[in-house]
């Protein structure tokens, strides 16, 4: 009213007009952007329920993926706690339980400061480059036989391909970090990748060869009868040992060793962007482990529970074996690093994978 007031004076006819006027332009409006909205909905009907699928499905990630990342640091820290000899968070709410939520929301109020002379598109870039496989696996994971985003008959290639973003982002944060110690800590990050996932992929292999599939659903379906596990012993524990080292953790956490390169390639990083990087990698743990779960351990499979929490038992018996491993090993040299997966590991898993191809020709 003020305004309309400044506009026209204190005449109440034309205040009463205006007010009509805006009303009316109001409602075309309105009407017009209703029927935009049924001719495009008329348009896109067909793929309207692809579409609400794939919303409520990203929805859903989103959620679980900050729900089990606050999950997993409250874990990790109650089981170094008693490995340790230590109690771990027990003050902030029940046994320490919204201590992770208080952490969250003390990352959230840090000053979020850059450096000088840092490269500073590809700094601002890197911690949004390493989400992204984050939410990409998520979508052709088997949580149940009626849970799951998209099947697609190429799931496990998917995967594989977007986590190599992972990577590319380390080494861009180390890059353009212009520290010496975050570029020496993205360079481990490449060479120690490259050299895991080819045993990782070849461990694979084998278990694809058996499911005759690349779907992540019909590999769970095709081992009604007996887990991958028990067939490939030796490509599971490969398998297990290459997810570690993919998922830089220890004993190969060799791109963020705090003893030699102060916090490695994310030294240079503050508040939610360093939260970022870690809230990939704790979602990243869980990943590989649900991948084992999948390939190995049956899935959703088991009696009398439902699917789905066989397959959260099943990947969080995994993710603490990763942490145990954490807690319990010293971590390896560089060197001792690279010559195990390049002189033990890859020989190893093509010689299970040629003796499990003359098994099946025969």
């Amino acid at each position: 009213m003020r305004a309309l007031r400044k506009a026209f004076g204190d005449d109440v006819v034309k205040i009463g007009f205006g007010l009509v006027g805006a009303g009316f332009v109001a409602l075309l409006v309105l009407l017009l952007l209703g029927l935009l909205g049924m001719k495009v909905w008329k348009l896109f009907a067909p793929y309207g329920r692809e579409a609400i699928r794939a919303l409520v499905g990203l929805v859903g990630v989103l959620g679980f993926v900050l729900f089990n990342a606050l999950l997993l640091v409250w874990a990790e820290r109650k089981v170094a706690g008693h490995m340790q000899r230590r109690i771990g968070p027990k003050e902030v709410g029940p046994y320490g339980l919204l201590q992770s939520i208080a952490d969250s929301l003390k990352l959230l109020g840090k000053e979020i400061l850059t450096p000088r002379f840092v490269d500073r598109p590809l700094y601002y870039l890197a911690p949004i480059i390493v989400f992204i496989p984050v939410l990409v696996a998520f979508v052709v994971i088997p949580f149940d036989a009626r849970l799951q985003v998209r099947d697609i008959n190429v799931g496990i290639v998917l995967i594989l391909a977007f986590s190599s973003l992972n990577v590319i982002a380390i080494l861009l944060a180390g890059w353009s970090s212009v520290n010496k110690y975050s570029l020496i800590g993205g360079i481990r990050s490449v060479s120690q990748n490259i050299a895991y996932e080819i045993p990782l992929l070849l461990s694979l292999l084998p278990v694809i060869l058996l499911a005759g599939s690349l779907s992540m659903k019909e590999i769970v379906e095709a081992q009604s009868k007996a887990w991958f596990v028990f067939y490939q012993p030796i490509a599971f524990i490969i398998y297990f040992i290459c997810a570690v080292a993919e998922t830089n953790r220890t004993p190969f956490d060799l791109p963020e060793a705090e003893s030699e390169l102060v916090a490695g390639f994310h030294t240079e990083y503050s508040g939610m962007r360093f939260a970022m990087f870690f809230l990939a990698e704790f979602t990243n743990v869980f990943i590989v482990s649900a991948i084992a779960t999948t390939f190995f351990l049956g899935g959703y499979k088991g009696p009398v529970l439902p699917g789905i929490i066989w397959f959260f038992i099943k990947s969080y018996v995994l993710v603490f074996i990763i942490m145990w491993f954490r807690w319990t090993f010293p971590r390896v040299r560089f060197d001792q690093l690279l010559n195990f997966s390049w002189k033990f590991l890859i020989p190893l898993a093509l010689a299970n994978l040629i003796v499990t191809g003359w098994c099946l020709k025969l």
